[in-house]
C-alpha cells in the first residue's frame, strides 16, 4: 500500500489491565486526548482484576461507547490479554499499550504520522528508564544481547511491546496461533516496513508491576524456545564434547593401569558422576522444555477466553464521543 492510500478510518488502541484501578482514570483521559481529531476506539482487557479494575472499565464503556471492555474468565497473562484485545480491535491501524502509563499515549500521534508515511510497524524504543531496578536495567540487556544472537531477529534493545501496527501487518501476526506468545518478536518476524520512536519511559504511575522475577525468567525462556532451537542444538554438542573427551580418556586410563602409575581418588570420580550428570539433567531439562510446548499447542485450547464484553461490536466504527464530556470515575 502506497502512503498517499492510507486514509485511518479507525484507530484502535489495546490495553490489557491487571489490577490498575489507580491508572483507569489517567490512561483513559490521556489515550482520548492524544487522539483527539481521529476516529478512535480504546480496548481494555481485563485479566482478572481482584481490585475496582472491572467496575470502573464498566462505568467508562457505559459513558463513552468509544471504549470497549472484555473481561476474561481468569489471569491468562499479560500477553494473551493483549491478543485478545487485539483480536477484537477493529482499527485499519492498531496500538497496543500497557495500563501502568509508563509508555505515554501522547507518542501515539507521532505514530500515526509514521504509518501515513507507508510504515506497517512503529515501535517505541525506550531511551530512558526511570523507576526501574539496576537488576532489571542489566538483565533486560543481557537478554536483548542474548536474544539476537540466537534467534538471529532484528529486535531493538530496549524496544517493548508498546507499538502501532497496519492492519496488513496485525492480521500477519494473528495468524500466528501459538500459545507461548512473545509480540514483539512476533511483531519483528513478519516483516514489513519497521520504523522505531524513541521516547523517555516513566515511572510507573501507581501501584507494583506486575513482572516478578519468576514471572520476567518464563518470559525470557518462552521468547528464545519461540524463535530458536539453538538450546536444543547446545544440548546435542554437549553430549558429543563429553562422549569425545570419554573416547579420548579411555586410552589414558588403560596405559596408566598398565604402566602402574593408576592412583584411584574417590573426589575425581565423585566430580565428573556430580558433572556428567548435572549436564545430563539440563540437556534432558531443556529437551522437556521444547516437548512441554509442544504438548501445550496440540491440546488445542483456546488461548483465553471471555467471561463478558462491553460494547463489542461488529465492523461498524464506535458512535462518537459523547457531546459532553464525561466525568472519569474515581478510583
Amino acid at each position: 500500500m502506497h502512503p498517499q492510500d492510507r486514509e485511518l478510518r479507525l484507530l484502535s488502541v489495546v490495553a490489557p489491565m491487571f489490577d490498575e484501578e489507580d491508572t483507569v482514570g489517567p490512561l483513559y483521559e490521556r489515550v482520548r486526548t492524544a487522539c483527539e481529531g481521529v476516529p478512535f476506539e480504546l480496548v481494555f482487557v481485563d485479566d482478572a482484576s481482584s481490585d475496582r479494575t472491572p467496575d470502573l472499565l464498566d462505568q467508562l464503556a457505559d459513558s463513552d461507547p468509544r471504549v470497549s471492555v472484555l473481561h476474561l474468565s481468569r489471569n491468562f497473562g499479560h500477553q494473551a490479554a493483549i491478543t485478545a484485545g487485539l483480536e477484537h480491535a477493529r482499527g485499519n491501524a492498531v496500538v497496543m499499550i500497557d495500563g501502568d502509563l509508563q509508555d505515554p499515549p501522547e507518542l501515539i500521534p507521532k505514530m500515526l504520522e509514521h504509518w501515513r508515511q507507508g510504515s506497517d510497524v512503529i515501535y517505541g524504543v525506550r531511551d530512558h528508564r526511570p523507576g526501574e531496578t539496576r537488576f532489571k536495567l542489566t538483565t533486560a540487556r543481557w537478554f536483548y544481547r542474548l536474544f539476537a544472537r540466537i534467534t538471529g531477529l532484528d529486535l531493538q534493545k530496549n524496544s517493548g511491546d508498546f507499538r502501532l501496527m497496519d492492519r496488513q501487518a496485525l492480521d500477519a501476526v494473528l495468524s500466528m496461533p501459538e500459545r507461548n506468545r512473545f509480540l514483539r518478536g512476533m511483531t519483528v518476524w513478519v516483516g514489513f516496513t519497521q520504523t522505531p520512536v524513541t521516547y523517555t519511559r516513566d515511572a510507573r504511575h501507581a501501584g507494583e508491576t506486575k513482572y516478578t522475577l519468576r514471572r520476567m525468567m518464563k518470559f525470557a525462556l518462552d521468547a528464545i524456545s519461540s524463535f530458536s532451537w539453538l538450546p536444543l542444538q547446545a544440548a546435542t554438542l554437549l553430549g558429543f564434547v563429553f562422549s569425545i573427551v570419554a573416547f579420548l580418556g579411555l586410552p589414558l586410563v588403560i596405559v596408566a593401569r598398565i604402566a602402574g602409575i593408576y592412583v584411584p581418588g574417590v573426589s575425581t570420580i565423585l566430580f565428573v558422576i556430580l558433572l556428567l550428570g548435572g549436564i545430563q539433567l539440563i540437556t534432558v531439562g531443556i529437551i522437556g522444555e521444547y516437548v512441554g510446548r509442544i504438548y501445550d499447542e496440540v491440546k488445542g485450547r483456546p488461548l483465553y477466553v471471555v467471561r463478558e464484553g462491553r460494547n463489542i461490536g461488529g465492523d461498524e466504527a464506535p458512535d462518537e464521543a459523547p457531546s459532553e464530556p464525561q466525568r472519569v470515575p474515581a478510583p
